[in-house]
């Protein structure tokens, strides 16, 4: 080979390198100071602002002090139906000691989101979350998707898919007593 082909392939080669570790370089602080909390069990709830289909607003931190079931849904989905009227037999049985759902409606209009609620009778807070950020943020793949996030604000448990009778109950124990 030439010299002047190695020296091309050694320049070739420092560029691609150097490229390489720039593309997957870590994150400055800055990025990181702004990243939201990992949604997982002995973390924070990522705190979040939602609107309600009667133009009211809810802010997940003004709620600190009472165990949260937060259990994203949408209309479409049957397991979500099939699991309302045992979150809203739990929200009933428990709000006077402190208990709180919130059903986040993931995507839809805020009449189609009202319709749903009144059709399973909830009393609960419906949220609307129709950007998809706070469902981004919880990572929620499936639905419906529910966290039990205890009165300091820390999530302790999430339940994927549908829930039982028994399962509500069961996860309920790890943020209420």
């Amino acid at each position: 080979m030439s010299r002047s082909l190695v020296a091309a392939l050694l320049l070739a080669a420092l560029f691609l390198g150097s490229g390489w570790i720039w593309i997957n370089r870590a994150p400055d602080a800055a990025a990181l100071a702004n990243r939201q909390p990992i949604p997982l069990a002995g973390h924070p709830a990522p705190d979040f602002t939602l609107p309600a289909p009667d133009g009211g607003v809810l802010t997940l931190a003004d709620l600190r002090g009472q165990a949260v079931v937060l259990n994203f849904w949408a209309s479409w989905c049957a397991p979500c139906r099939a699991e309302m009227p045992e979150l809203q037999a739990a929200y009933v049985q428990h709000r006077a000691g402190g208990l709180i759902v919130l059903g986040v409606n993931q995507g839809e209009a805020a009449d189609t989101a009202a319709a749903f609620a009144a059709q399973f009778g909830l009393s609960f807070p419906i949220l609307l979350d129709q950007q998809i950020q706070v469902s981004q943020a919880y990572q929620t793949h499936s639905l419906p998707t529910t966290f039990f996030i205890d009165r300091n604000g820390i999530i302790r448990d999430r339940v994927i898919g549908q829930m039982s009778t028994a399962l509500l109950n069961e996860r309920l124990r790890t943020i209420y007593p």
